[in-house]
């Protein structure tokens, strides 16, 4: 396989992920509903009832009931809505981790960062100090880092936050149809997803609480989402999202486990050096470092060569800078050097085989140069 201009490889799906099939059907269904899902005539029920549908299918996902699923435009929202009402109108002090995604650090700019270790895993005894001191807080973590893959430990965490009496809101954007989420884990947390991070349509997400509570909304409206979230919901994307959760998480991603294995032999063979070999993390994600070449420079030599892959979060405005999850690891320089590729859920081998050779050669001409 030989890409071209016309049609690249993508390999760029923590960013986001290619649209599923049930999901594209699902918007389209969705797009042909006339009614208001508020109104209370034929259509409008007949909307209402598709909604409440796709809430009850997405918030079991989670063994929570229907109405624990509050939709948002995105995890962005969602992650700010959680620290909206736990942490702000609570009066509760803010913990994060400093590998967090720039959604949650951007919302609590006075947010307590947590240290991590080398391999990205927060320091659970810092937050144990933390709690300790009885003061009220809101704890938020990352289920799986959007640029390393690496996979938090969420048990443990969640533990800490039950001893100790704070809240726990997890960014689960990544892990979702991926890998299961414990659910002694999450028992008592709330959950931040986004539709477009497994297959879904983009501008869609949900907070998920962990019980039908009332909270404060970020803004207020017509009174939909129970009084949680003003705003007309976007059926036709909250149908795609519902549609691409089932799908997703039917999928057996060791066969994409396995060709992120067998790229990433190709890619330390060939000089590269990889952040994530044998942690625990994503089945689609490596994080790997080109010694003494920057990662734009990689980036755009891959790119015209045919494939797409990036450096860190999608979320910084098109731009390449040196990762603030990897400066936390300590890698210093070696934070502008690293590009994450990442497997979407129909790739297939020879793909895998067509941009081993890439890489191969793109070491070769840089490393010889």
């Amino acid at each position: 396989m030989h890409p071209s201009i016309d049609s690249p490889i993508y390999l760029d799906a923590n960013a986001t992920e290619i649209l599923r099939p049930s999901a594209r059907q699902a918007v389209l269904e969705g797009l042909d509903m006339e009614g208001n899902p508020s109104s209370v005539h034929y259509y409008g029920r007949q909307a209402r009832q598709a909604l409440e549908t796709a809430r009850k299918n997405i918030a079991s996902y989670f063994q929570r009931d229907r109405e624990s699923c509050v939709f948002t435009s995105g995890a962005t929202e969602a992650d700010a809505l959680a620290l909206h009402a736990f942490g702000f109108a609570e009066k509760r002090r803010i913990l994060v981790g400093a590998t967090e995604h720039d959604a949650i650090l951007q919302s609590a700019p006075g947010a307590i960062k947590l240290p991590v270790n080398s391999q990205g895993l927060l320091d659970l005894d810092v937050l144990r100090q933390y709690l300790q001191d009885g003061v009220p807080s809101l704890v938020c973590i990352m289920a799986a880092n959007n640029e390393t893959g690496i996979l938090s430990p969420l048990e443990d965490a969640a533990r800490l936050c039950r001893d100790y009496g704070a809240r726990l809101h997890i960014d689960a954007v990544q892990i979702i149809g991926r890998l299961a989420l414990s659910l002694t884990a999450i028992e008592s947390a709330s959950l931040a997803i986004s539709g477009h991070k497994f297959g879904g349509p983009k501008g869609v997400g949900a907070l998920i609480l962990a019980e039908d509570i009332p909270i404060a909304p970020l803004f207020t409206g017509g009174g939909q989402e129970r009084g949680r979230r003003g705003g007309t919901p976007a059926l036709a994307n909250i149908l795609g999202m519902a549609a691409a959760l089932k799908e997703s998480s039917q999928q057996n991603w060791e066969p994409i486990r396995n060709l992120r294995d067998k790229l990433e032999l190709v890619i330390q063979e060939a000089g590269g050096e990889s952040l994530n070999a044998g942690l625990a993390r994503l089945p689609n994600t490596l994080s790997v470092v080109l010694p003494g070449v920057s990662a734009q420079t990689q980036l755009m030599m891959l790119d015209l060569a045919g494939y797409c892959v990036s450096a860190g979060s999608a979320c910084s405005s098109g731009k390449v800078s040196s990762s603030h999850v990897l400066q936390a690891m300590g890698l210093g320089e070696k934070a502008g050097q690293a590009i994450r590729i990442s497997l979407p859920w129909n790739i297939q081998p020879d793909a895998i085989e067509s941009f081993g050779k890439a890489y191969r050669d793109m070491t070769q001409r840089l490393l010889k140069g």
